[in-house]
């Protein structure tokens, strides 16, 4: 039994860096996948090229986080943007993370949604699809990491690309299967022992708690752990132990 590990890391911009000196190096030596911001709702060309190169080091897969264009709201505030527009400014995203990861010895190998864009492609077809041009003009060979059940994941299988459905340790799910938003109770699981036995259920089960109790169905080939999580760290590093101790391995699903 094995299982993917990923995290959003590099989502620091110019001289403000997201959590204390050195937390994405300590959450590189963790994940078998990183999701690296693409320069719109964080990251910049040195932090996205510092990035890369710390990935590649560890041999760690390369996945583009593209989000809207919203550093200010961390691009966690809902946008109205035009398909047309979102399709070229994913593409723009993109071009930038290849390019960086070229520049570092390695290459972007999947494409997840951020924040607000990874909320809207749940339910959005016209983004969903937006979305997924993007990628199969750009590189079809991406595979494309999304929540299980949206219409992103829909409108990518259609498109011939490759999906990979993930599940959250770290965020409280409603009884149909999403996220509880972020403005409301139960919205992140901030507890490391709960994370860690959360991941272990999910990974051997495919079951999650849903914040009413509900006992959700989730198949997943990742689990993700926010950085921006109150204590991402030592939450990354008990789901970590717990999964490799229930006896689950750890590998990027491209390998």
């Amino acid at each position: 039994m094995h299982i993917d590990l990923n995290c959003d890391l590099g989502e620091g911009y110019a001289v403000w860096r997201l959590g204390e000196p050195g937390l994405d190096a300590a959450l590189l030596d963790l994940v078998t996948s990183a999701n690296i911001a693409c320069g719109f709702h964080a990251g910049d060309p040195e932090i996205m090229a510092a990035t890369c190169a710390g990935a590649v080091e560890r041999g760690v897969a390369i996945g583009a986080h593209v989000g809207y264009r919203d550093l200010v709201g961390f691009g966690r505030r809902p946008l109205d943007v035009p398909a047309d527009v979102l399709r070229a400014e994913t593409t723009y995203q993109l071009g930038a993370l290849a390019a960086l990861a070229r520049s570092a010895g390695g290459a972007v190998a999947y494409v997840k949604p951020h924040g607000a864009l990874y909320n809207s492609v749940v339910h959005d077809e016209a983004q969903a699809r937006a979305v997924v041009d993007a990628v199969a003009r750009f590189d079809a060979s991406l595979a494309v990491l999304c929540l299980p059940g949206s219409r992103l994941l829909a409108c990518a299988r259609e498109a011939g690309l490759r999906v990979v459905a993930e599940a959250f340790a770290d965020r409280g799910y409603t009884p149909q299967g999403t996220l509880v938003p972020r403005s409301q109770p139960g919205a992140v699981v901030a507890d490391p022992a709960l994370a860690a036995a959360r991941a272990v259920r999910l990974a051997r089960e495919g079951v999650v708690v849903a914040v009413d109790g509900t006992v959700v169905e989730v198949a997943a080939e990742s689990l993700c752990v926010h950085s921006d999580t109150p204590g991402a760290l030592a939450l990354l590093r008990s789901v970590h132990a717990g999964l490799e101790l229930s006896g689950v391995e750890l590998r990027s699903f491209t390998a």
